[in-house]
Parts: C-alpha cells; structure tokens; sequence
C-alpha cells in the first residue's frame, strides 16, 4: 500500500497546489491513501477571518488555512474519489511555547467541528523567527541554534499533547551550516528526553521523505534518530513527502520504506480519527 502523510494544497500559503489536482495526480502515481496536512502556524500567521487581517512577508498575504472551506472541499472530494483513494483529514500545527494556547478549544479546530484524522507537531519558527529565512540563525553558533531548537521542542511536547506525530524532528539540519557538525551526538540527551516523551504520551514521529530532495544526505529525521527512537521502543511511524506540487507527491516513499525495514522497523502507520493503524512494511 502506498500512502502519502504529508500533503500541502492550495490552502498553504506556500502552495498553489488545488486539492483536486493531488488527488487526480495521486491516482496516477498508484497512491492509495494519503492525507492533507495544510499548515497553521499562529504567531506568525492569522486565521483568514481574524479581524486584524492577514501578516504581510516580502509585501505577500499570509494566513493559516482556511478551516470552513478546507472541510468543505474535503467532503466533497472524499465522496468524489471514495473509489479510487482513501482520503485522511489533517493539518501541520507549526506550534511554539509562547503560541500553544492558540492550539487548544475552544477555537476553529474543535474536534467536534472538524473530525481531524491526524495532527502533525512541527517546530517552523522559534521566538517567531524563521529558520529558512536564516533570521533563527543569525548570531548564534550551530551549536546554540541546535540547543535552542531541541529545548523549544522538547518545550512544547511537554506543554501540548493533541496530536499524532512529530513532524521532520531534526528539521534545523535543512538549514544549518553543512559543515559537518554532529548535530546528534551533541544534542543527543535532549534528543533523547524528547522521545521518551513522545513514547510515553503514545505519540509517534514521521519520516519526511523531502530530505533526498533538499540533498541532506541522511533521513529525516536521520537514521540515528529513527535507530535511538527504535532502542527507546517507538513504533509509531508515519511516512510523507511533505509534497507542495507535483513532482513532490509520493516521492520516494516506497524507497523509505525499504530503508525502515533495514533500521529494524517492522510497521508503519495511518491514521483513522488520530488514532494510529498499523500496516507491515
């Protein structure tokens, strides 16, 4: 079975991809499940009917996903396509320390308002500064971005609890230096606290196959991680190509799925009403 875990439309601000289209173009790719993951990430962005209005990046509107509209097109596809794809509903919470509360009810993304199937827990930002943008980085050594974005994570798991997985754990490797510096071994005990957590809360981590086409040269999260999280007794893992347009769409999935079962790993998972199906590799 093939299925995708992390897909971005045109309800992300950094896509223009139309839910249809991914879906038309899933099929062809012999796609049988996959689930949207558009983002929200507040702090930085706000909800398209706050009364403030959208943020403004390079002169551009942002906004979190569009919750009524979402739901609506995604109803109306699911039915459209029962027969020939399992369609999941999901969002990519970019969550913060400062910004958790945002994430919780009552709000839009009430459960009984929106039956979300999955949540995917992701670090984009810490203290509202961007990491692809370098701002993050800016005055600090590898080593001290890297403390700083596992203890913002390790924050934040200990603070909120309503999702499914951790999203490309290691994220800070796209961005760091590429210098060679042992991101794991030095940050290894944090690394470690965060999963432990994460395994006693029954949550699970994702592998975000968008690592072969950023060149990083490892998994993501990398190897070591996935083979601590494994010694540690993880077994929730979800796979996703963290897909923004077409050529991303199911990329390399069944590749990481090999690479799983050489680590040791005996399942993936789906997820059906955030609860976790597990399916043999």
């Amino acid at each position: 079975m093939l299925c995708d875990y992390h897909v971005h439309t045109i309800y992300s601000d950094d896509s223009v991809y139309k839910m249809e289209d991914v879906i038309k173009d899933g099929i062809k790719k012999g796609i049988n499940e996959l689930c949207f993951t558009d983002h929200v990430d507040y702090g930085i962005k706000r909800d398209v009917d706050d009364p403030l209005g959208p943020v403004y990046l390079n002169g551009q509107p942002i906004s979190n996903v569009d919750y009524p509209e979402y739901y609506k097109e995604y109803l109306y596809l699911k039915e459209k396509y029962k027969d020939q794809m399992t369609l999941k509903f999901g969002l990519e919470f970019g969550i913060q320390v400062h910004t958790c509360l945002l994430y919780t009810s009552p709000s839009p993304r009430d459960r009984q308002k929106y039956p979300f199937d999955f949540i995917i827990l992701s670090i984009h930002q810490v203290d509202d500064l961007e990491f692809w943008t370098g701002d993050y980085q800016k005055g600090r050594t590898e080593k001290e971005y890297y403390e700083r974005y596992y203890q913002e994570l390790y924050d934040v798991v200990n603070l909120y609890h309503d999702y499914s997985v951790l999203g490309h754990m290691d994220l800070i490797k796209r961005y760091d230096d590429h210098d060679g510096y042992d991101s794991f071994n030095n940050h290894k005990e944090m690394i470690t606290q965060i999963l432990k957590i994460v395994i006693k809360d029954g949550k699970g981590i994702e592998i975000n196959t968008s690592s072969v086409r950023y060149e990083i040269g490892d998994l993501t999260p990398s190897r070591d991680i996935l083979k601590l999280y494994l010694k540690l007794g993880g077994t929730i893992i979800t796979i996703g190509s963290d897909s923004h347009q077409e050529d991303h769409l199911g990329a390399y999935i069944e590749d990481t799925k090999k690479e799983l079962k050489e680590l040791g790993f005996k399942q993936y998972c789906t997820y059906s009403q955030m609860v976790p199906e597990f399916h043999d590799l």
